[in-house]
């Protein structure tokens, strides 16, 4: 059951991490445009369908999960609310992606987000007894291979000349990149925060696997409301309304659009169904956030690999980023096994 809740919280990293492919793949439509349109499929729409299959087996309907939510509304209302929070994280996880490229951009945000998320879930829901000394070593054991890989970022982008660093990253701006990044991981650990104020937010007979779906679905609509909220003001004070009326590209990019959507949605999916298959683990359910972070860190340094943002760094800078990933592999199962 062990291995086979961290396969599956590790196909929901491995998709999350591919999420931005498709989206190079979207033709002539503007940063704000795209966004939001992929996150009406990521943030709203596979939200939706995710807390739907979480009433399968209970009996019960989806008016009665909204009547639960209503009979608890200080806990709705703060998962919506840190789900706003987090909105601003992922808003800006999208532009540490435009300035840092995929590995280096991830690595950073993803770094912050991992450790603020795992600590600070328990300890404002009046759980900090579940922060036992195999989870705080897990934590730091992981923030060690986030940071080990960031340096190998900075070597990259120390040893690069500014032309190279533009064929991999258009857009490459280390110190914005790094200041966005950094407030991106801050912000994003309110998804986790989130999820723990909406644990209960589920009706009875709810399987295992689908528990926290209900609690995602609420926080990510917060998230879809600070993100549609910036979206349309780019697209107002940028004058690229005009994307949504190229009806030519409306097929393709579409398509792009929730096939990004659903990979990032992915994550947080098969984190609901990993924690499932954990419960006999109390110390990797405390840990899963930080585990689902590693491995989105691994992840996108792979795929940093494949789109060649690695290419023209050393030898030592190389080995510097695989000695990151292999403590990052590592602390995904050392709170077990301490």
């Amino acid at each position: 059951m062990l291995l086979i809740g961290l396969l599956i919280i590790a196909v929901g990293a491995f998709c999350q991490s591919s999420s931005y492919v498709p989206i190079n793949r979207i033709k002539s439509w503007s940063w704000e445009s795209y966004w939001i349109v992929q996150g009406v499929f990521a943030w709203l729409l596979f939200p939706l369908a995710g807390s739907l299959l979480s009433l399968s087996g209970t009996g019960g309907s989806f008016g009665a999960l909204l009547g639960l939510m209503q009979a608890d509304p200080k806990g709705t209302w703060l998962t919506i609310l840190f789900g706003v929070l987090w909105g601003v994280g992922g808003l800006t996880f999208g532009l540490s992606m435009r300035y840092l490229g995929v590995a280096l951009g991830q690595s950073i945000a993803l770094g912050t987000c991992s450790g603020l998320g795992a600590i600070l879930g328990p300890v404002l829901t009046g759980h900090a007894a579940d922060l036992t000394g195999a989870v705080i070593a897990g934590v730091v054991v992981t923030l060690l291979g986030i940071a080990i890989i960031g340096v190998a970022g900075w070597m990259k982008s120390s040893a690069l000349p500014e032309e190279e660093k533009k064929k991999a990253v258009k857009d490459f701006n280390f110190g914005k990149g790094l200041f966005v990044a950094v407030l991106a991981g801050l912000m994003s650990a309110c998804f986790n925060i989130g999820l723990s104020f909406g644990a209960d937010l589920f009706l009875p007979g709810t399987k295992p696997i689908f528990r926290t779906l209900p609690a995602t679905m609420l926080v990510t609509f917060g998230g879809f409301l600070t993100n549609a909220c910036y979206c349309f003001w780019q697209n107002a004070k940028n004058r690229t309304w005009g994307d949504y009326r190229q009806g030519a590209l409306w097929g393709h990019n579409l398509l792009f659009c929730a096939l990004a959507g659903l990979l990032w949605y992915s994550q947080f999916f098969g984190l609901s169904l990993g924690k499932g298959f954990l419960a006999g683990f109390p110390v990797l359910i405390t840990f899963s956030w930080c585990i689902l972070m590693a491995l989105n860190v691994t992840f996108s340094n792979v795929w940093g690999i494949i789109l060649k943002e690695w290419k023209g760094s050393s030898r030592k800078t190389v080995t510097v980023l695989i000695i990151g990933i292999i403590v990052l592999i590592i602390s995904t199962f050392l709170p077990q096994l301490l």
